[in-house]
């Protein structure tokens, strides 16, 4: 069974604190960061990420692209992320396919939900961040102090010879 993580973006960024600090000063900052974690969201789980931003805060008529492979879509003018939301959510829900939608607007979880789809709070999907973050960490951690440094034993002035090498030091 596919599954689908739709993601109202602008409610993420104004309630999640590390990107909530952007929210004034940097907003495609925030953006390229959300994205980024999304991106981790979806390597990990296995979950298609689109991310939904809406037009107001973006101006020109609605697009869509993708970014570190997740879909990323602007609404059109006069268009709110909740409404292109609820369409792309009755729109992919199916009996192959499961859609959550990760939205802090109760009344947007609603909607959605007698659609369907599943709601996620923005506080459930930023816990689920924070730990798959740390897992992939560890996970990195694990594999870098488990490579061997060298495949060939050699003694470490020999090592330091080369490593002089191939910095171009002579």
């Amino acid at each position: 069974m596919e599954q689908i993580l739709l993601v109202d973006g602008y409610n993420m960024i104004g309630a999640w604190p590390e990107l909530k600090r952007y929210k004034n000063n940097d907003l495609s900052q925030a953006r390229d960061i959300l994205v980024e974690w999304l991106a981790d969201y979806q390597g990990y789980t296995g979950f298609k990420v689109i991310v939904v931003f809406d037009a107001h805060f973006v101006q020109g008529i609605g697009k869509k692209y993708r970014n570190y492979n997740v879909d990323v879509l602007y609404t059109r003018e006069k268009e709110t992320a909740d409404e292109r939301i609820e369409k792309l959510a009755i729109e992919l829900t199916n009996i192959r396919t499961e859609v959550h939608v990760a939205t802090s607007d109760f009344t947007e979880q609603w909607v959605i939900f007698a659609q369907g789809a599943l709601r996620k709070s923005a506080r459930e999907l930023h816990t689920e961040i924070k730990l798959i973050q740390n897992r992939i960490s560890r996970r990195a951690k694990k594999i870098s102090d488990e490579k061997p440094l060298s495949k060939i034993d050699i003694p470490t002035e020999v090592a330091e010879i080369f490593e002089k090498w191939r910095r171009g030091d002579s």
